[in-house]
């Protein structure tokens, strides 16, 4: 373009790191490792006397950024005429994972002389630790049929390995990455998977999917 002088071009980069499974890192599934936060909340409560108080506790993930660029696909889903979304076999699937799981507390009262006691039966830590695992390793590995499918799964698995909790909660924003129309380049770039290689970004509209197990 002869009427141009100059051309300036700012690339941002962002960390991802791949997820690992068994000790080795995952080949197509990824963590914005760092930005996470962990979060719990402790209820007390003295309402039926100061000799018999009771208490909840919850924990849980924030903000836990995740991305896997094959083994997710979406399809064979109902279709009538305001339906715009195409079926495709294999996608990109990327989420920010907030989730929340209540710890079962041994009955009787709570005491001041008796959290030590609490830590060693709930197991506080070990779960959040394992929470995060079955997370992560399940996202990375299912064949993730629909968010909805990967969700149960890693929710059944919580459940399954940690006797202490009682219920666990997952809330899923879909987080959807679009082919970019490169016909303007003569280059076929909309039809995944097959003819699909470069994606962005699609911050609306998107849904926010929300489930609770017990």
């Amino acid at each position: 373009y002869d009427h141009l002088s100059k051309s300036v071009v700012e690339l941002q980069q962002f960390k991802w790191s791949r997820i690992p499974v068994n000790g080795k890192d995952h080949k197509h599934s990824f963590v914005r490792d760092g930005d996470e936060k962990l979060v719990f909340k402790v209820e007390v409560d003295a309402t039926e006397g100061k000799d018999k108080i009771k208490g909840s506790v919850t924990g849980g993930m924030k903000d836990l950024l995740v991305l896997k660029s094959s083994g997710s696909a979406f399809e064979n889903f109902y279709v009538d005429e305001y339906t715009t979304l195409t079926p495709v076999s294999d996608r990109i699937l990327s989420t920010a994972i907030d989730s929340e799981y209540t710890y079962a507390l041994p009955t009787g009262p709570l005491t001041i002389d008796g959290l030590a006691d609490l830590d060693k039966a709930v197991k506080f830590q070990e779960v959040a630790k394992s929470a995060k695992t079955i997370t992560l390793e399940l996202f990375a590995t299912d064949e993730s049929a629909s968010v909805q499918a990967t969700m149960y799964k890693m929710a059944q698995e919580i459940l399954k390995e940690n006797s202490t909790v009682s219920s666990v909660t997952y809330r899923l924003p879909n987080k959807h990455y679009v082919p970019v129309n490169l016909s303007f380049f003569k280059l076929e770039n909309m039809t995944p998977p097959d003819k699909a290689e470069v994606f962005t970004p699609l911050e609306s509209p998107r849904s926010v999917i929300v489930a609770l197990f017990i």
